[in-house]
């Protein structure tokens, strides 16, 4: 794996583990990443990257919010 060095400022309070989540959690929703590779980045089980992607506003599904609202009113 490559190793990146990022300077983030302070002010946003974001632990390491917060970051890596941002990053997984939005390459794995461009499908990019599979669930098992974006939790090895993390560095946690596929399951508990899969049960953690709703608190980063990510749909194992591929579906956003207002997609799913609106097909469960349409059924």
């Amino acid at each position: 794996m490559t190793v990146l060095k990022l300077d983030i400022p302070e002010n946003l309070h974001l632990t390491d583990f917060d970051l890596k989540m941002l990053i997984a959690s939005k390459l794995f929703e461009d499908g990019q990443l599979s669930s098992g590779q974006a939790a090895q980045i993390v560095g946690i089980s596929k399951r508990a990257f899969v049960e953690i992607l709703g608190k980063f506003n990510v749909s194992l599904f591929g579906y956003d919010f207002n997609e799913l609202e609106e097909d469960f009113n349409n059924a």
